[in-house]
């Protein structure tokens, strides 16, 4: 929005607003619509492998209507290429992939005097995989507007088709609940507190892998704190969170966040920003043998064809990973700006904290570039 077109509001929100952008929902429906393109390449690195590379174009568009309504709208392209893990990347060689995923999402929010109803839907379809998903938000504001209160339910359909036909006509379901609370403490502090529940059944084992057999349901809960404050003197913004995730697979992660937006002359804004994460694997995870007769690994006592929950994909190991990135900013005029983001990524089984990380894990750094633009109007 102008700011120059702004509602009258009291300090402390529009602090907020300068906050914690993104996060609570302004006072007033958007006076000016917006449009943005985004461009995101990512590269996996791994000693002696060629890991996944990935393009993804992407446009977004909001629309105020009526003076009470707004209407945003996504799309993304997502070209991913490379090699995927077969087993586990620090034992064998990766299997080649090449794959088209597209994907959308809508949403209506309607303003109302003391509060907000969004409803929601998204989609994203791939060779193998189809998903539909449905969502429904709420929020409520207090009479001082310094209290924000949000409820939130979701839902989707997945369905599942892979090429090796190990499985045929697959799906898994999935429901999320969530809710939060954002407080305005002072004009200068702001901080959010959110829970959310999701329970799912169905299949999610990893068709690709020659050993991997989950359970087919799912419960997930993740606890998230934010923490941001304005320095005015310095022109200046810190943000702070911390992510709590623990699910019935036995996985358990910790995330801790930071960012400090810095306000430059002549529009210009920089964000570094640093993220630490950390965690524990699923109860059924194995770190994998390999075996020079079969040409494979498997865990200790394997039986073909048994019951028993077993994986060895990395994704569900013990690890710690460090991001760090750079985010350079600039606000051309009052209708055009433009951004670039990068980012370095780095993980390791040794830098898991609270308890020791898989032996077998090998190294892995990421690099990603992201450039945007952005139009009022």
């Amino acid at each position: 929005m102008d700011k120059d077109k702004q509602p009258a509001v009291g300090p402390a929100l529009l602090a907020a607003a300068m906050l914690l952008p993104g996060l609570a929902h302004a006072e007033a429906a958007p006076e000016r619509g917006a449009i943005n393109v985004k461009y995101l390449y990512y590269k996996e690195d791994q000693p002696g492998l060629d890991r996944v590379q990935v393009h993804a174009p992407s446009v977004s568009v909001m629309a105020p209507i009526a003076g009470e309504w707004s209407v945003t709208a996504s799309a993304t392209m997502d070209d991913v290429s490379g090699a995927s893990p077969r087993y586990h990347t620090a034992v064998s060689g990766a299997s080649r992939m090449d794959d088209l995923r597209k994907a959308g999402d809508i949403s209506v929010t309607r303003y109302l005097p003391h509060g907000t109803v969004s409803v929601g839907a998204a989609f994203s379809t791939e060779h193998d995989y189809r998903s539909r998903a449905l969502s429904l938000q709420a929020t409520f504001d207090s009479d001082d507007k310094n209290t924000t209160w949000a409820l939130g339910l979701g839902g989707s359909d997945d369905a599942i088709d892979p090429v090796n036909r190990i499985v045929r006509n697959e799906g898994r379901q999935t429901v999320s609940v969530l809710a939060g609370v954002t407080r305005i403490f002072t004009s200068v502090d702001i901080g959010q507190l959110t829970y959310t529940h999701s329970t799912g059944h169905g299949y999610y084992s990893d068709p690709y892998k020659l050993v991997d057999n989950r359970p087919r349901k799912r419960d997930q809960d993740t606890l998230l704190a934010q923490w941001n404050h304005r320095f005015i003197n310095a022109d200046a913004t810190s943000r702070l969170s911390y992510r709590y995730y623990r699910d019935s697979f036995g996985v358990s992660a910790h995330t801790l966040s930071g960012e400090w937006v810095q306000s430059l002359a002549n529009g210009w804004t920089v964000t570094p920003g640093l993220r630490l994460y950390s965690q524990r694997a699923a109860d059924f995870y194995f770190d994998p043998v390999y075996d020079s007769k079969t040409g494979a690994p498997f865990p200790p006592g394997y039986v073909f064809g048994g019951s028993a929950f077993t994986s060895a994909d990395q994704r569900l190991s013990a690890f710690g990973t460090v991001t760090a990135g750079l985010k350079v900013a600039k606000q051309i005029d009052r209708d055009w700006s433009v951004d670039l983001k990068l980012e370095h990524y780095e993980q390791r089984a040794a830098w898991r904290v609270f308890g020791a990380g898989s032996p077998g894990l090998a190294p892995m750094r990421a690099n990603s570039l992201q450039i945007g633009f952005t139009r009022l109007w």
